[in-house]
């Protein structure tokens, strides 16, 4: 079995959405006394790898301890798109997605970004566009992720595109790393963290496969 771990690490200085608190990693207590090492991490619930809920964005939608689990587990579909700033509606269908896809993974240039390491926030990154996000819908897909902070254009657009997924029930699961992973089907586990209520929630997402 290969394993591909597509999370983006949380760190202090990594790029955050703008006007989120930075992250911030403070140990409590060394063992430099005996003693064991506890630390406090200090973050939005959509910070790094993480999954977002109705919640964020549907006025009394689910929050992320009422999902169910299938959307965070099984066969997903990494997809490629270069030289695509924004994946329509038109990009979704020239590739030619299968039709029993349920978990869609949105490679980009993005990816780049995590590949060299930028810890910059760069407003033009690529996004799934709000009639790519009905195809989405109408495609009966479960969960669609992408590798940048979110899956909406940044500005007046990402909210329609969130409402667009998140109020029909598909769950985005954003920025995961896809610059080592290939197009084509792979499994894939994107547990969240079981937060009471809440509207997003941190996640270790990893693909593998039976080579």
């Amino acid at each position: 079995m290969k394993i591909i771990d597509i999370s983006v690490p949380l760190r202090q200085g990594m790029v955050v959405w703008p006007g989120d608190r930075p992250v911030e990693i403070r140990r409590l207590k060394s063992d430099e006394e005996g003693r064991s090492n506890v630390s406090e991490l200090c973050l939005s619930d959509h910070t790094g790898t993480h999954v977002d809920p109705p919640l964020h964005y549907v006025p009394g939608g689910r929050p992320i301890d009422e999902l169910p689990l299938d959307p965070f587990l099984g066969s997903a579909d990494v997809v490629d798109f270069p030289g695509v700033d924004s994946i329509t509606a038109a990009d979704l269908e020239r590739r030619g997605i299968p039709g029993d896809c349920r978990r869609l993974l949105l490679r980009t240039r993005n990816s780049d970004y995590w590949a060299r390491g930028d810890n910059e926030f760069h407003k033009d990154y690529v996004s799934l566009s709000l009639d790519g996000a009905e195809w989405v819908v109408r495609r009966g897909v479960l969960l669609v992720g992408i590798d940048y902070l979110s899956i909406a254009p940044y500005g007046a657009q990402g909210a329609a595109v969130h409402r667009a997924l998140l109020g029909a029930g598909v769950i985005a699961l954003e920025t995961v790393n896809l610059s080592g992973v290939s197009p084509g089907r792979y499994q894939l586990a994107c547990l969240p963290l079981l937060i009471a209520g809440g509207d997003g929630a941190p996640t270790r997402a990893v693909l593998w496969t039976d080579e």
